[in-house]
C-alpha cells in the first residue's frame, strides 16, 4: 500500500469543540493505492495555532471524506479532478464540524505532490 498527500496546505481557520478552540486547519488531499485499487480522500485536522511559529498538528480533531474509492491507479487527471473537490469537501466536514476554513488565509503554501 502507498499513501501519498497529493496536496496539502494550512490555513487560519474557526472552531470550537466544546470550549477546545482551534484557529488553524491543515487541508490534505490524500491518495492510497493498493494492489490495482486507488481511494482518493480529504482530510482535514484541526489545530491550535496560536501564534506564527505555532504549526504543531494534532490528529485530536482530525475528519476525512472519501472522495473515490476504487479500481484503478493514481494519474494527473485524477489528481486534477479531485484537486478540484477539495475546498468543497473541506468545506463539507468544517460545516459538519460547526467549523469554518479562512481560504483567503493561508498559513503555508501549497505543497503539492506531481506525477
Amino acid at each position: 500500500m502507498k499513501s501519498i498527500d497529493v496536496y496539502k496546505q494550512y490555513f487560519a481557520a474557526e472552531a470550537d469543540f466544546g470550549g477546545d478552540i482551534r484557529k488553524g486547519a491543515s487541508v490534505v488531499l490524500n491518495a492510497t493505492t493498493d494492489e490495482g485499487t486507488v481511494e482518493y480522500k480529504v482530510c482535514v485536522s484541526f489545530f491550535l495555532h496560536e501564534d506564527d511559529e505555532d504549526f504543531g498538528i494534532s490528529f485530536d480533531r482530525y475528519f476525512e471524506k472519501n472522495l473515490f474509492s476504487g479500481k484503478g491507479r493514481r494519474t494527473k487527471k485524477r489528481d486534477a479532478l479531485y484537486m478540484e473537490e477539495i475546498r468543497n469537501a473541506a468545506d463539507e466536514i468544517a460545516a459538519e464540524n460547526g467549523a469554518v476554513i479562512n481560504w483567503d488565509e493561508p498559513l503555508i503554501e501549497a505543497r503539492i505532490d506531481t506525477l
